[in-house]
């Protein structure tokens, strides 16, 4: 209504008619005349502010989202404190035409996102809760008994292949990105390095973690997804071994020259099946690297394995289970250390300032 108002602002002056012949007119008709002179003055302060409403309108922007727009100016802030905690400054939005990430992936061993908000200094991530992580884990036991690691690996395995067919490359497949829930089966997460790499495209990007980055991707590229089959063969390797196949080194110029010139070698208590997944997956050349679902399905260390998430998912992995058991409680052993405020200070300045 009021953009059609705007359009619609200008209006003519109505005057009262006059006769001619002077003062022919009699009381009544005089008094219709006031009457209408009273009603056009009043008309005349409508068309003053009927007008001042139309140039208002005229200098107004088309009525189209404007992407800066969206977003909170930086000159309204500060406020409150008790209400930047949970206001977002940049509204996080898909790219126009694409779908969000976490809706695009859907497989019980990837970590589930449940909802993500930008504050002034601070990124959000609400998500299922795991009490552990893989890395957390193996610093304290070491080696994995080998039925624990088959497990490990072959949902692994799955997760990357599913990945894979999505056109996602994660480039940070490490122990600490891969959380374990409460039965000790895997959730990778951490999705800040990963991107979509149609078929046939390559990547140039060196980033991951360097005693986890495949040599193509320390050389500077070009890599492809077969990037993250090598970061599995260094992690399972780190689980059967109990150490790292090559030391991490200062820079990715350094880390390339020591996993060139350093063969992995294999420990003894390594099984043959496993030495030899070991040594397929840490190949020098991408091309001959296991990178292919069946290929794993056929393998000798994966004998017996059923690759379907809803049977393995049945499976209690015992070992993780009875560590976790024993392991202590984060709210006992560090209360409150990943949270960024006083909250009991916070209270107390909210109610001082409720007071005053």
């Amino acid at each position: 209504m009021g953009a059609v108002s705007c359009r619609q602002g200008q209006h003519n002056r109505v005057s009262a008619p006059q006769k001619q012949g002077g003062n022919s007119q009699g009381p009544w008709a005089r008094g219709w005349k006031s009457l209408w002179c009273g009603m056009g003055t009043i008309r005349s302060g409508l068309e003053e502010l009927w007008e001042l409403q139309r140039h208002q309108c005229l200098r107004q922007e088309p009525l189209q989202p404007d992407p800066l727009l969206l977003e909170k100016p930086l000159s309204e802030w500060p406020v409150p404190q008790f209400i930047s905690l949970f206001l977002p400054e940049f509204p996080m939005r898909p790219v126009r035409g694409q779908q969000e990430l976490k809706r695009q992936i859907n497989h019980p061993f990837v970590h589930s996102l449940g909802d993500s908000w930008q504050g002034k200094r601070h990124l959000f991530i609400m998500c299922s809760y795991c009490s552990m992580d893989l890395y957390s884990l193996w610093s304290a036991v070491g080696c994995f008994p080998e039925a624990s690691l088959r497990l490990f690996a072959a949902e692994l395995v799955l997760v990357l292949c599913y990945l894979h067919d999505l056109g996602i490359i994660h480039r940070d497949v490490k122990m600490e990105n891969i959380l374990l829930d409460e039965r000790g089966h895997l959730k990778l997460t951490d999705f800040g390095l990963s991107r979509r790499l149609s078929q046939g495209a390559r990547a140039y990007t060196i980033c991951g973690t360097l005693q986890y980055m495949a040599p193509e991707v320390l050389s500077g590229g070009p890599y492809n997804h077969t990037a993250d089959w090598w970061s599995l063969g260094v992690l399972l390797f780190s689980l059967a071994a109990g150490k790292f196949p090559v030391a991490a080194e200062r820079d990715h110029l350094t880390m390339l020259a020591s996993v060139t010139r350093c063969e992995s070698e294999i420990p003894t208590s390594v099984n043959q099946e496993l030495s030899l997944l070991l040594q397929e997956l840490l190949c020098q050349n991408p091309l001959h690297r296991l990178r292919y679902l069946h290929q794993f399905q056929v393998h000798p260390f994966f004998r017996g394995v059923a690759f379907d998430p809803e049977l393995l998912q049945k499976l209690p992995v015992n070992f993780v289970v009875e560590t976790q058991a024993t392991w202590p409680s984060p709210l006992e052993s560090m209360p409150f250390r990943d949270f960024d405020y006083d909250l009991e200070s916070l209270l107390h300045s909210i109610s001082a300032d409720s007071v005053l």
